[in-house]
């Protein structure tokens, strides 16, 4: 039976990296070039990442700066009722590895 999912991949490099109870969450910034005139300009998309224990130490061992590889599913949620109703996509890892520490040779 064919499976549906819902996934994604982030190359980037952490921006923050903010630990909570049972989860962590880190934000990462994927760099985008497009056409400025003549020339190029850097368009970084900031994605926020939730990581829970599968994850979770090898997100505290990375820091700010360093680039990262995280694969993992994605999840909408909703809150609120009626008119007021709020939706959000949650990116959920499933696998965290640094390719680079920042500073260093990529």
């Amino acid at each position: 039976m064919p499976q549906n999912i819902a996934e994604f991949r982030i190359i980037g490099r952490i921006g923050k990296i903010t630990p909570r109870d049972k989860v962590i969450y880190v934000t990462v910034a994927a760099n985008y070039n497009r056409r400025d005139g003549d020339g190029w300009k850097s368009d970084p998309h900031w994605n926020n990442v939730v990581g829970f224990s599968n994850v979770r130490e090898q997100i505290e061992a990375a820091g700010k700066g360093d680039l990262v590889h995280i694969t993992g599913r994605m999840r909408e949620t909703s809150h609120g009722e009626g008119n007021e109703v709020a939706y959000r996509t949650e990116l959920i890892a499933d696998t965290f590895s640094v390719l680079a520490k920042a500073g260093g040779e990529e």
